[in-house]
C-alpha cells in the first residue's frame, strides 16, 4: 500500500510539474510572425505619426533659432549702423562750433576779409579731414582724361592743343565713398573740331 501511495505521490507531483510547465510561457517558441496586417498597418501608422510630429518640432525649433538669428543680426547691423554715424558726427561736431564762431566773427564790424578768409580755410581744411579719416574722396579731375564712371559731361568745348576727352574744367567736383561713387564729378570735356 505505501508503494501505491508512492505511485500515487509521485504521478500527481508529475502532474502538478505538467501544468506548472504548461503555464510557463515556452519561451524559444516564436511569436506568430502572422500579425493582423490591420494591426500591422495601425502599428506603422502609429510610428509614421510619432516620426513625423518629431520631425515637425525639430523644423519649428530650427525656423526659431533662424528667426533668432535673424532678429539679433538687424539688432547688431543697426547698432554698427548708430556707432558709425555717432563717430561720424563727433567729428562734425567741431566743424558746426568753428562756422558758428566764423558767423559771429562775420558780424563784428572791425572783422577783416583776410581773417574771414583765413577762418573759412580753416574750416575748410577740417571738414575735408573728418570726411576723409571716414573714407571719404574728392574727385577733381581737371586735366585728366574723362572717365563716363566717375564723370558727368556737362558740355564738350572744341580745344585744339588737347587730346580728345580731356576735363577743361571741373564745375561741380564728384565724391566717393570707399569704392563707391557717391556724386560723379561734372565737368567740361574737350573735343576736336
Amino acid at each position: 500500500m505505501q508503494q501505491n501511495d508512492d505511485e500515487k505521490m509521485t504521478e500527481n507531483n508529475e502532474e502538478v510539474q505538467d501544468e506548472q510547465l504548461d503555464e510557463t510561457p515556452d519561451e524559444t517558441e516564436p511569436e506568430p510572425e502572422s500579425m493582423d496586417p490591420v494591426e500591422k498597418l495601425e502599428s506603422e501608422l502609429q510610428a509614421a505619426r510619432l516620426e513625423a510630429t518629431e520631425a515637425k518640432q525639430a523644423m519649428l525649433r530650427m525656423q526659431a533659432d533662424m528667426e533668432n538669428l535673424r532678429k539679433r543680426l538687424v539688432r547688431e547691423h543697426e547698432k554698427s549702423r548708430l556707432r558709425t554715424l555717432e563717430r561720424f558726427m563727433s567729428d562734425l561736431l567741431p566743424v558746426r562750433d568753428s562756422l558758428e564762431r566764423g558767423l559771429e566773427a562775420a558780424s563784428d564790424p572791425a572783422a577783416t576779409v583776410e581773417a574771414l578768409t583765413e577762418g573759412k580755410q580753416l574750416i575748410m581744411k577740417m571738414l575735408t579731414k573728418a570726411m576723409g579719416d571716414h573714407g571719404l574722396k574728392t574727385i577733381d579731375p581737371a586735366g585728366e582724361p574723362f572717365d563716363p564712371e566717375k564723370h558727368e559731361a556737362m558740355t564738350m568745348l572744341t580745344v585744339d592743343q588737347l587730346d580728345e576727352n580731356t576735363v577743361i574744367d571741373v564745375i561741380e567736383k564728384g565724391y566717393q565713398l570707399h569704392d563707391r561713387l557717391i556724386r560723379p564729378a561734372k565737368v567740361v570735356v574737350s573735343r576736336k573740331s
